[in-house]
């Protein structure tokens, strides 16, 4: 792809946001991360950044600021779902129908993985619990579409689409999506105006 070095705002370029994931750097060779739906997902994407990521950077700071999951590529995806073949464990967890870190891409179809539409990407805040992180971004009414609470020393989810519709979910012991222990979190969400 000819544009990787395309800027999606002030901060990150499109090779950050396609080539950040452990799985892409372990099988680097056999992934194409770029999108193929150009025309959709890279404004989906300096969108995610201009309304979400610029704001927390310009806050946290750049130097602070990790990202470890952006764009999901169809090739990434099919790794995702794969087994490392030394631990057996899959390489990833996703759910591309729902969690729009694949944006506007299509399938062989012609439809979009993902419905919700927007994107997504997943980062962390060195030295910063994620629920300050968490926190800062409600006080700032930052107008995301879905976030998800993975725990204290680990990246926050959160996605920027049309729908603002502000969920935000942590996960059980199960892995199972919940709002038990963030009920203040749901509630300072959905004061925040559309």
């Amino acid at each position: 792809m000819d544009n990787i070095e395309l800027k999606l705002g002030k901060y990150l370029n499109l090779k950050d946001f396609c080539t950040c994931t452990q799985t892409y750097q372990k099988y680097a060779d056999k992934i194409n991360p770029f999108p193929q739906n150009i025309k959709e997902v890279i404004p989906a994407l300096q969108d995610l950044n201009k309304f979400i990521l610029e704001p927390i950077i310009d806050y946290f700071g750049i130097e602070n600021f990790r990202l470890t999951y952006g764009f999901c590529s169809a090739d990434l995806k099919k790794y995702l779902e794969k087994k490392d073949p030394i631990t057996g464990k899959k390489n990833g967890r996703i759910a591309p129908s729902l969690d729009q870190h694949m944006a506007h891409e299509l399938n062989k179809n012609g439809k979009y993985y993902c419905n919700r539409l927007g994107a997504a990407c997943d980062f962390f805040i060195l030295n910063t619990p994620s629920q300050q992180v968490i926190e800062w971004i409600l006080q700032a009414k930052l107008p995301f579409d879905s976030l998800y609470f993975y725990g204290t020393n680990r990246p926050i989810h959160i996605s920027y689409g049309s729908q603002h519709k502000r969920d935000i979910w942590t996960f059980n012991t199960g892995g199972q999506p919940t709002r038990k222990g963030i009920e203040p979190w749901v509630q300072l969400a959905k004061q925040i105006p559309n």
